[in-house]
């Protein structure tokens, strides 16, 4: 029985060779978004799920208010994790402190050591990490591996990377070298395979830093007021333990070491507790400081399941129109079968084999095709998403529940509809009743429209995406961004003198037009800031002011306008500093002019400073966020900490000439005399602003991806509606023919009502698609208009495809012979 079902199905397929193609096509493009979009969904979804009782495990985390304005770290004070003993309802408490990328030294037969350079991934740790965190041993002990100082415990993959011809056994007890700190291998543990955020390779014990007097400035044990990133602190909740009852504690421990001052009046600071579950999603926290880390966004996810259902849908709604439009051919087949003794239940599933047949065919090329895919999005598609169908059987699972659910939707009210004709009507010619076709047809044509619904909604969201990237990258920040070059000075090499040698040699380099040395550029994704307070002899205003560090030279090298006072000289002191105009309004200055020369007070630990000079407003972050209060300082005073980056102008370029080439050839060579144990890096400034917007250029290329299939697969079905109506009316196109109608009436004819639909979802989706796009830009604080011509602009286009695609059918039906359709009459 099963066998004669798919022998008729694939009779049935070679029959109808073009509408089988053209449903298998539909089908194929939506599950194999459907597949590549699960992939993604589900590879991000399963970070972090390996940890036995990773339900109760928690990180603790800090929260801030300074003048009303919120901010967070995902660090703690370095105090907290001594403290932790006295906290009841914590089973583990496991503290680690991330190191800032130590060079590695291994000793070797030669006598010279082997380095690896700036390490990430590299923490301070006790034993009560690999209690909270299970790892599989292959050498040592996890009971004693960090007991004592100047341990070290690798990965599999990074002990191979130091020893790489020892055994694991052999391997402990071999020294390993942190930039001075000299440790011993206690152990060896199998590198997480696991999708998980904790990449850690290096895990030094916490007991090293009690000598070494380096790391205690780092740690700071004792202090319960700054905090670092660096610090973290995970805990193990214990049984019927609530999280509320655990933030209540720490948050009494902090009050009690480190009580609020006269001065905090307004200023707000607590602990609270993170989710595991949490970490992979939060970008407010962020993971962890290795440089590496990847958040994923849980609406972004949402989004992409979202466009994966409305690709799938239209899939399907092409295969239930294309076979309730072909009811007809079929209906004499059917009258017989129904004749001969088949039983609608035998018709409904001879039919729902057809359609899993084709659906079976879909998957299959689908899956042949999700490899291709990935890689053509191997930009921003995460790493170590692939189809490996034998190394995971949820694959096989999601396959097989996506080919029954295709089937059945897909083939189940055609499958309902063919079978419930009745015989003595279709051997008549008589397939059903008035009521009947109307009702066939009304579900026809509001799947049709639901499907140019999505497609239009699709192509307004691209463009409108695409104008608000053309905004931010076109749009005047204040600023200077073209043809600067940004050198950062190594951390661990940095002088003062060096610096000065090195920016002397940039100097003599003809290419370049001038230089500034201060800290992070205008605009970029680090900020800091302080508390800042002005008294104008009757109210006190406080604000939480953005720093930026510079030379005499920053806002010359970017540009950036005066407006009053004047610039950072070389003679200045750190008592003088420049505004922008947002900090003068605020402080209720309405003209620039007035506020030089006024004193600010508690500023950055000093008691008063001036305001030397007001500059233009200039955007120091993307335009995700507003211009806000902004000081510009000179770096000296600390200039190991704030003059490390070179602010480099070039001078301009002849067109095709390689001026700029030999311009950072240069600046390379003068970097290798300078800072010969560091690599050589540098940045474009204009590159980095457009990094801003990587997460919005790869939603702009998704939606035009979603767009050009959506529409790919809607005129695919147009273009079957339109086969079948041409075909169904060829008499009568023959007959209005030889009464003198003229190839455009026959077209427009043929056209005119799945037109009308097409501007029926117009009319539906323009509301929709503004109220998405509304919610979408209220992300911005700075964003393009929502333009009326982006709806005309999208229905135009749509209407266009549609008419290209209709045309091809519809031009042939009317400059058809009439003859030949009336031959046989």
């Amino acid at each position: 029985m099963i066998k004669n079902y798919f022998k008729i199905a694939l009779r049935n397929f070679s029959k109808h060779k073009l509408f089988t193609l053209i449903n298998i096509i539909g089908l194929s493009i939506g599950i194999s978004a459907a597949l590549v979009i699960y992939l993604i969904v589900h590879f991000d979804f399963t970070f972090n799920q390996s940890f036995t009782e990773g339900d109760r495990i928690y990180r603790i985390v800090s929260n801030y208010t300074f003048s009303g304005e919120a901010t967070s770290n995902r660090g703690v004070t370095g105090a907290l994790p001594g403290a932790m003993k006295s906290v009841s309802g914590v089973a583990i408490s496991a503290p680690f402190f991330t190191l800032n990328q130590p060079n590695v030294l291994i000793p070797a037969k030669s006598g010279v050591p082997v380095k690896f350079k700036l390490q990430d991934n590299i923490v301070l740790a006790d034993g009560h990490y690999f209690e909270l965190f299970n790892y599989t041993w292959k050498a040592g002990s996890a009971k004693t591996a960090l007991n004592a100082p100047n341990q070290v415990v690798l990965t599999t993959d990074q002990a191979k990377k130091y020893f790489p011809s020892l055994s694991y056994n052999q391997m402990l007890g071999r020294t390993v070298t942190y930039d001075t700190l000299i440790t011993s291998v206690s152990g060896i543990v199998e590198t997480l395979k696991d999708n998980n955020d904790f990449t850690f390779h290096d895990f030094i014990s916490a007991a090293s830093a009690n000598s070494n007097l380096a790391l205690q400035n780092e740690l700071r044990p004792t202090n319960w007021g700054g905090t670092t990133s660096a610090s973290q602190l995970f805990i193990r909740l214990s049984p019927h333990t609530t999280v509320a009852n655990i933030e209540k504690q720490l948050n009494e421990i902090l009050k009690k070491n480190n009580p609020p001052k006269p001065q905090d009046k307004g200023n707000t600071r607590n602990f609270s507790l993170q989710p595991l579950s949490d970490l992979h999603f939060n970008g407010t926290y962020g993971i962890f400081d290795t440089g590496g880390d990847r958040t994923a966004n849980k609406t972004t996810l949402y989004g992409l399941l979202m466009i994966a259902l409305f690709l799938l849908l239209l899939g399907c709604i092409n295969f239930v129109n294309l076979t309730t439009a072909q009811a007809t051919q079929r209906a004499k087949e059917i009258g017989i079968r129904k004749t001969m003794g088949s039983s609608r239940v035998q018709l409904i599933i001879q039919f729902l084999s057809e359609t899993f047949l084709i659906t079976l065919i879909a998957v299959i090329a689908s899956v042949a095709i999700a490899p291709v895919i990935l890689k053509l999005f191997a930009d921003f598609i995460p790493q170590g998403v692939k189809v490996d169908i034998l190394g995971h059987p949820d694959l096989i699972l999601f396959l097989f529940i996506l080919t029954i659910v295709v089937s059945i939707l897909s083939g189940f009210y055609p499958a309902v509809l063919l079978s419930g004709y009745k015989p003595a009507l279709v051997l008549k010619n008589q397939t059903a009743s008035n009521s009947h076709k109307t009702r066939n047809a009304t579900l026809r044509k509001s799947l049709t429209v639901l499907q140019f619904v999505i497609a239009q909604f699709f192509i307004m969201a691209t463009v409108l995406v695409g104008k608000q990237i053309y905004y931010a990258l076109h749009k005047d920040l204040g600023f200077k961004k073209d043809a600067i070059i940004i050198i950062n000075s190594p951390w661990k090499n940095r002088t003062v003198s060096r610096n000065q040698v090195f920016m002397n040699k940039l100097k003599a380099i003809p290419q370049i037009e001038m230089i500034a040395m201060g800290k992070d550029a205008p605009s970029s994704s680090s900020s800091n800031s302080t508390e800042a307070t002005y008294k104008d002899g009757k109210k006190e205003i406080k604000i939480n002011l953005e720093e930026k560090y510079g030379d005499e030279n920053y806002i010359n090298v970017y540009k950036i306008k005066l407006l009053a006072g004047r610039n950072l000289q070389a003679a200045d002191t750190t008592k003088g500093f420049l505004i922008n105009t947002t900090c003068a309004k605020v402080f209720g200055f309405k003209n620039p002019k007035d506020a030089v020369g006024k004193l600010i007070n508690n500023f950055n630990g000093d008691t008063r400073m001036e305001i030397i000079g007001v500059v233009a407003d200039f955007y120091h972050e993307s335009l995700h966020s507003p211009i806000r209060p902004l000081a510009i300082l000179t770096s000296k005073g600390n200039e190991h900490y704030n003059n490390g980056t070179f602010h480099i102008a070039l001078k301009s370029q002849s067109a095709g000439g390689n001026e700029w080439k030999k311009a950072i050839s240069a600046m390379e060579s003068a970097w290798k005399e300078i800072y010969p144990e560091d690599d050589f890096e540098y940045h474009f400034f204009d590159e980095n602003i457009a990094k801003f917007y990587d997460a919005e250029q790869h939603t702009s290329t998704l939606l035009t991806w979603a767009t050009g299939l959506s529409v790919f697969i809607s005129c695919l079905g147009l273009l079957g509606l339109a086969m079948y109506t041409t075909n169904l009316r060829t008499k009568e196109i023959g007959v209005r023919k030889v009464l003198g109608a003229s190839v455009t009436q026959i077209v427009a004819l043929l056209s005119t009502e799945l037109v009308l639909l097409i501007v029926l979802a117009f009319v539906l989706v323009t509301p929709l698609a503004w109220y998405a796009m509304h919610k979408w830009m209220e992300s911005f604080a700075d964003r393009t208009s929502i333009s009326w011509w982006i709806f005309v602009l999208s229905g135009a286009g749509m209407l266009l495809a549609a008419l290209c695609t209709l045309s091809f059918q519809t031009i042939k039906a009317a400059i058809a012979n009439p003859i030949k359709s009336l031959r046989n009459e």
